[in-house]
């Protein structure tokens, strides 16, 4: 299956191999945005005191726009013109990362991040479609979409170093201003490196489609996170439903339009939907749990921001490794044969990682943690190439949304799911104050995040922080746990997917 001859078209020149260093500007960027907040989190907390469910959209309402609008940006690219719109994109985000660093409120914070993702939205897909277009020979193509995907892994994998660094010296805000610099950048050599492609036989963009989508993923989120903040309710289940219903009318209407949105016949592969699945899993995965791993670093074990990230260090490594040998091996190996092993190995990581939070030991963490991270890799990669490369050149740029958004789906959900259910349990493991000593109002504070309650104790009494300090790092430790089990039994679905789909295809 994976040895048989590959259609060979004109080979890319000096020119293009210039171009694809200028699009890893971007992509380094937006994955290191991903993760570069998260060191963040603590500074966030103490300085705009938001509420737990505030913190959580912080963090992921960057994905969920940027998600939310991939497949329109994908789509509006092959229109207009997929290096006008990257353009387009590289300035508006530029500038809603300045916003954002200066934010004064929980608030202001979110809506900056909302406008980054949907700036974003236009960088990824514009990337991955101009490497379609500027590498038609497969050989070449599946190496520069393996030197892409390894860019995104390093930056997911750098943020924390880099995110650390920043904290080190300057304030929360410091960590978006890394927009400015690489998105001047790409505004000077994109015009002089990179091609312009549009396919003029396109329609326009559906817009209700476009609303259907995000009002869905938004709303889905949100019950998620009512859930995890107040209990099950009446808000939360309707939400949720909500959020269903607006999907199924999505898909619904991209199945009626003669040029939809989103191109569901894409999903008629059986590779291609098995590289999607493994995405978001593997995605849901790492971005679930990383808002765990660094507040347990930084919280838990006491360690200041940049040793943080240096600590992350082997496990970014492995992630980056294992993104650069997957393409050569699928040259001899099958590619699903690779994912499935890689999500098996990634799924063994975090069963390391729950035991290391019940246990509280650190290095043990940071073991599970490489072991997790360098499965992530070879999905990134050869997911990736499955999915573009089974599009037409003119639908390239739907295509590759739909691989992006497969990725960031899968890491805002992951913070969102696993990161409401880690807060349930630790909110759980919060008992309620004494009136006795006067620690009822402290106890409630408490209950929000982490970092709260770590401030909290250090204004009470000896006796009593130190007991209330005690309980917050048992119960995160318990929703810790609970999170890297989920995460385990979620790869181990998806490893066993690759291989039965593998097996079904070589029957076939």
């Amino acid at each position: 299956m994976n040895n048989a001859p590959l259609i060979t078209e004109a080979r890319a020149g000096a020119r293009e191999w210039f171009g694809l260093a200028a699009l890893a500007l971007p992509t380094l960027l937006l994955a290191l945005d991903i993760t570069v907040l998260h060191l963040g989190v603590p500074h966030v907390s103490e300085d705009l005191r938001p509420s737990a469910a505030q913190l959580l959209w912080i963090i992921d309402i960057y994905g969920f726009m940027i998600a939310g609008f991939l497949v329109t940006m994908g789509s509006l690219g092959d229109r207009i013109g997929r290096r006008r719109l990257l353009l387009i994109g590289a300035a508006a985000f530029g500038a809603a990362s300045a916003a954002a660093a200066f934010s004064l409120t929980p608030e202001m914070l979110i809506a900056s991040r909302a406008v980054m993702g949907i700036a974003g939205a236009t960088l990824m897909p514009s990337t991955l479609a101009l490497i379609s277009t500027m590498f038609r020979d497969a050989h070449q193509r599946g190496l520069a979409i393996g030197i892409w995907a390894t860019m995104f892994s390093a930056g997911i994998a750098l943020g924390p170093i880099v995110g650390g660094a920043l904290l080190e010296h300057f304030w929360w805000g410091s960590v978006f201003l890394l927009g400015l610099p690489v998105m001047a950048l790409l505004l000077i050599v994109g015009p002089l490196l990179l091609p312009e492609y549009r396919d003029r036989s396109a329609g326009r963009p559906d817009l209700v489609s476009v609303a259907l989508v995000v009002a869905a993923m938004v709303s889905l989120t949100f019950g998620i996170k009512e859930v995890a903040t107040h209990g099950v309710g009446l808000l939360a289940a309707a939400s949720a439903v909500l959020g269903l219903l607006l999907g199924l009318l999505f898909i619904r209407r991209q199945n009626r339009l003669v040029d939809p949105l989103l191109d569901l016949r894409l999903f008629a592969n059986p590779l291609v939907r098995t590289g999607l699945i493994a995405m978001l899993i593997s995605t849901l995965a790492i971005g679930g749990i990383y808002l765990f791993l660094t507040q347990h670093l930084q919280l838990v074990a006491s360690h200041p921001p940049l040793i943080t990230g240096l600590l992350l260090l082997p496990g970014a490594a492995a992630l980056i490794a294992t993104s650069v040998i997957a393409p050569i091996l699928a040259r001899r190996v099958p590619r699903l044969l690779i994912i499935g092993i890689a999500l098996a190995a990634s799924a063994a990581g975090f069963v390391v990682l729950a035991r290391a939070a019940g246990l509280g030991d650190t290095t043990l963490v940071l073991v599970g943690f490489a072991l997790a991270y360098a499965g992530i890799g070879p999905v990134t990669a050869l997911a990736t190439d499955l999915v573009v490369g089974s599009a037409p050149v003119e639908r390239a740029g739907s295509a590759s949304a739909l691989s992006e958004t497969s990725t960031e789906v899968g890491v805002s959900l992951g913070i969102a799911v696993m990161g409401s259910v880690g807060i349930a349990i630790y909110r759980a493991g919060i008992p309620d104050g004494s009136p006795a000593d006067g620690t009822v109002e402290a106890h409630e504070s408490a209950a929000e995040t982490l970092a709260v309650a770590m401030t909290t104790a250090d204004d009470l009494p000896a006796v009593q922080g130190d007991a209330l300090r005690s309980f917050a790092t048992e119960a995160f430790a318990a929703g810790f746990e609970a999170a890297a089990w989920l995460g385990a039994v979620l790869l181990a679905v998806a490893s066993a997917t690759a291989i039965v789909t593998l097996r079904r295809a070589a029957r076939g």
